[in-house]
């Protein structure tokens, strides 16, 4: 897949496996940015962790890539998870860049260096015209991360039942 063994200065890149799910459901323990996701709340930490999981096999499978499970390159933690998604916004196709850290990483600057790789990857392969991330308008750490890539706001809007900025950088 696209991002397999790319690095960061502290980070290697892989495809998630099934089994990552055991890990990510750290995700869903203490996190208070939960609520900034629009996921199924109804659902126990064990089956949100399966279903991210599997939506981003099928991601894979069905060529719309996927994030990636990031691990830190000195001690193999799986610390988080960055990548490209196809996503369809008010009827047009568009490339989103998403990221999201374990919360026990928070804070270290792991998001942000997944993130300009993953952004300079799609830049240097010619991915895209231009790249989104939504962000819940309350994710302060997410709007930071984005306006550290260069996004800027584009618009406001509702989507997955969120207030949400869809930050936008244009690729020239």
């Amino acid at each position: 897949m696209y991002l397999n063994h790319i690095e960061t200065k502290r980070l290697r890149f892989r495809k998630l496996k099934i089994s990552d799910a055991m890990t990510w459901v750290k995700f869903f323990e203490n996190n208070p940015n939960l609520e900034y996701l629009g996921l199924d709340m109804t659902l126990d930490k064990n089956a949100q962790s399966f279903d991210w999981i599997k939506r981003q096999l099928a991601r894979y499978k069905e060529n719309r890539f996927g994030h990636h499970a990031l691990l830190d390159k000195r001690s193999g933690n799986f610390i988080g998870q960055c990548g490209l998604l196809k996503q369809e916004i008010e009827g047009k196709a568009e490339i989103e860049l998403g990221y999201h850290i374990l919360p026990e990483f928070w804070g270290q600057g792991f998001a942000t260096e997944a993130a300009i790789k993953v952004r300079d990857y799609a830049i240097e392969n010619m991915i895209c015209d231009s790249l989104i991330s939504v962000i819940d308008v309350r994710n302060t750490g997410s709007k930071k991360v984005a306006e550290k890539l260069g996004m800027k706001i584009d618009k406001e809007m509702q989507l997955f039942g969120l207030d949400v900025f869809i930050y936008r950088l244009t690729i020239d």
